[in-house]
């Protein structure tokens, strides 16, 4: 299964202290990668650095620091994937939610996002090779209460990638979108453990009747990046055991 390999190849995963981002970078470390993880919360990150073991490194950084992200990208130097992975919640309904909540939600999903991919872009142009994953979300594409915020940047991420598509792949650079369902994390257990009858009624739109684990998207992320996912470009691809389709 060598097409699924990505030894040697270097990783960098935002958010990849916990949840989502730490099960693509465990996938990604399985496949062979050095994978450097990014995140603000320092224990976490040491945490999951011991966990993955040798060939994880981590940088404790706040992605909404915008104007740092360029020096954050010259210290890490060129990488062959990044995975753009960092996220907050806001649950409140939208006529509740204020201007500043709604831009610190957009700042961490979508000027990070952008930020990032454009600052790492301009390495791997000149390497004329590389993979940027963007994370969006099945909110994308359907309506979900009191996550207008949220909806609305992982929204965002689509139009991102087209336009990443069209100028960066011509320089060898491939953009992908995964779209995760509902995933047991941290992030999915703080929106719905004090509301079980959301959580319920989740469950109930899922046709394989079971929420999905962070190594699932790390799976669907490690098809983009190896050798087996070459000719795969500008897709959205949702991991949701069907959500996305069933009513």
């Amino acid at each position: 299964m060598k097409a699924f390999r990505i030894d040697g190849q270097k990783a960098v995963v935002t958010g990849g202290g916990s949840g989502l981002g730490l099960g693509i970078a465990k996938v990604f470390v399985e496949a062979g990668a050095e994978v450097i993880i990014v995140g603000r919360n320092e224990e976490k990150l040491q945490a999951a650095q011991q966990q993955l073991g040798e060939k994880c490194s981590y940088r404790a950084f706040d992605v909404t620091k915008i104007d740092e992200i360029p020096a954050l990208v010259q210290e890490i130097g060129a990488v062959d994937i990044l995975v753009n992975c960092a996220g907050i919640h806001l649950k409140k309904w939208a006529l509740d939610v204020t201007d500043k909540e709604f831009l610190d939600v957009l700042n961490v999903h979508v000027m990070s996002v952008f930020a990032l991919s454009r600052e790492f872009a301009k390495l791997m142009v000149e390497r004329c090779k590389g993979h940027i994953i963007l994370i969006s979300s099945m909110s994308a594409i359907m309506g979900m209460e009191q996550i207008v915020a949220y909806t609305t940047a992982k929204s965002a991420i689509l139009g991102l990638q087209r336009s990443l598509v069209a100028e960066l792949s011509p320089k060898g650079i491939r953009i992908n979108t995964i779209a995760p369902g509902w995933i047991d994390t941290p992030m999915f257990h703080k929106a719905t453990d004090t509301d079980p009858q959301r959580k319920a009624n989740i469950l109930r739109r899922i046709p394989m009747k079971t929420f999905g684990q962070p190594e699932d998207i790390g799976y669907a992320a490690l098809y983009l990046s190896s050798p087996a996912g070459s000719y795969v470009d500008g897709v959205f691809l949702p991991v949701d055991a069907g959500a996305s389709e069933a009513f």
